[in-house]
Order: structure tokens, then sequence, then C-alpha cells
């Protein structure tokens, strides 16, 4: 994984692990999964189903469903509405960073 792209300095919630494609992860109580995938450098999250193009999150609000994951083995999870819980297992169905 890349370094974080979190703002240093900036104070955060209790630390947590969690899985993104089976690799460990730092997170913090109170952000979101697409907070947690942005900070480490994880944009692209599925594929278009015509065109096979990855894609992302686009509103970062929950309207257009653009960053929908796995987690805990339940598929299509809107990243952007879900707040990080410890020992969360994250999968995107780009597997590309």
């Amino acid at each position: 994984m890349p370094v974080t792209l979190r703002i240093p300095g900036k104070a955060r919630g209790k630390q947590l692990i969690v899985r993104v494609n089976g690799r460990p992860v730092t997170a913090f109580e109170g952000e979101t999964v697409f907070a947690l995938l942005t900070a480490h450098g994880i944009y692209a999250l599925g594929r278009d189903r015509k065109s096979g193009h990855t894609q992302g999150g686009l509103c970062g609000m929950g309207v257009c469903h653009q960053c929908r994951v796995t987690i805990n083995g339940v598929p299509d999870q809107q990243a952007c509405t879900t707040l990080v819980k410890n020992h969360m297992e994250i999968e995107t169905h780009a597997l590309v960073y």
C-alpha cells in the first residue's frame, strides 16, 4: 500500500485495523470506508459492466452508487456512507490501485 494521504496533525478517532483486498490497513473510528480507501491511495473501486473501465467514487454522499464495494462478504455496499469498523473486511472489485 502507498504512504497514507491523510493530513498530518489532524485529530482522529481511535485507530482501527481493517483488511482491504486481504491486506491489513490502518483506519480511524469515525471515517467512512471511502475516506479510508482514498487515504491509502485506492481510487479504483469497481469496473463498468459495459466498458470494463475502472471506476471510483463520484459524489461522495450516497447518490451515485459508484463507490460500491463488498464489506464483510456483503456486496454492493456504498463506501461513502459506511463507517469503518474494527476488523472490517473490504473488497474492491477493480483489484487495481
